[in-house]
């Protein structure tokens, strides 16, 4: 029987002995192959969530395991960053080396792989990040978008079955936005486990399944097309992407129907078919 990646099963956790639990209860399955979008606003608990995926934090009451490993258990903690990649934030506190490739080598050379298997991990992630013309390119001259895609890279080199990235998009513009996405979907459609905190809703069309916190607590899941159908949603701290209010309000007048999904070029088809 295949083991899901990750079972969170009441996960509770705080940063203080006494005081809000940043987690509640936390009930949680990913399977492998799904791209989880883990939304929510500002203090909902997404980041404190992330970092539970590869034992960054441990929880303080329930359970997470990962690929069945419990993850209070120290003995596990290495074949657990061994199964998942985090990506944070900010792409300038990710980088360690100068050079492009050695960037990429760092986690690799940290396994103690041979040098052979270092360097052909290397090249495979440069290039499926769009970054093999980079690779002897001083890490600094990168753009933002590009830097983001370094911080993947070196994800993508440990070969880690699931990758966590917790607003990786979040510093930067449109088309470093566009970027990443890109990315992210290649690394979906080539089998990887994604789990992806963000607060973008335009972020989430290719996710299978999305799962909102507010204040700590799992308040809703489902699909992306059933959430943007959701009422509650700025009362989650989520804001509508103009296309989707569009689709929204279209829908309501009987302009549309409720089945055309808010993507953007469906959503001009169906336009054009309705006039």
């Amino acid at each position: 029987m295949d083991i899901s990646i990750a079972s969170l099963q009441g996960l509770s956790y705080s940063y203080l002995e006494v005081g809000n639990l940043a987690l509640d209860g936390i009930d949680l399955e990913v399977q492998r192959g799904d791209w989880i979008a883990l939304l929510g606003g500002n203090g909902s608990g997404k980041s404190t969530l992330a970092k539970h995926f590869n034992a960054l934090l441990t929880p303080m009451q329930g359970a997470c395991f990962i690929c069945g490993m419990d993850s209070r258990d120290d003995k596990n903690l290495w074949e657990i960053r061994k199964t998942v990649s985090m990506v944070f934030q900010n792409p300038e506190n990710q980088i360690v080396s100068t050079v492009v490739e050695d960037d990429t080598a760092f986690g690799p050379e940290n396994l103690g792989l041979p040098t052979e298997e270092i360097r052909a991990r290397v090249d495979r992630a440069l290039k499926i990040a769009g970054l093999w013309d980079k690779a002897e390119v001083a890490s600094y001259t990168l753009s933002g978008g590009q830097k983001q895609r370094l911080a993947i890279a070196g994800a993508i080199a440990m070969d880690t079955p699931c990758i966590v990235l917790d607003e990786p998009t979040a510093m930067l513009d449109p088309q470093g936005r566009k970027e990443v996405m890109d990315l992210l979907k290649s690394l979906h459609d080539k089998g990887t486990t994604i789990i992806h905190i963000t607060h973008r809703l335009e972020e989430i069309e290719n996710a299978t399944k999305v799962v909102v916190l507010k204040k700590g607590k799992l308040v809703w899941r489902g699909t992306p097309k059933e959430l943007f159908l959701r009422q509650e949603l700025e009362s989650w701290g989520l804001e509508l992407p103009p296309m989707v209010a569009m689709w929204r309000e279209l829908a309501k007048m009987g302009t549309i129907g409720q089945d055309v999904p808010p993507e953007t070029e469906r959503l001009v088809q169906a336009l054009c078919q309705s006039l």
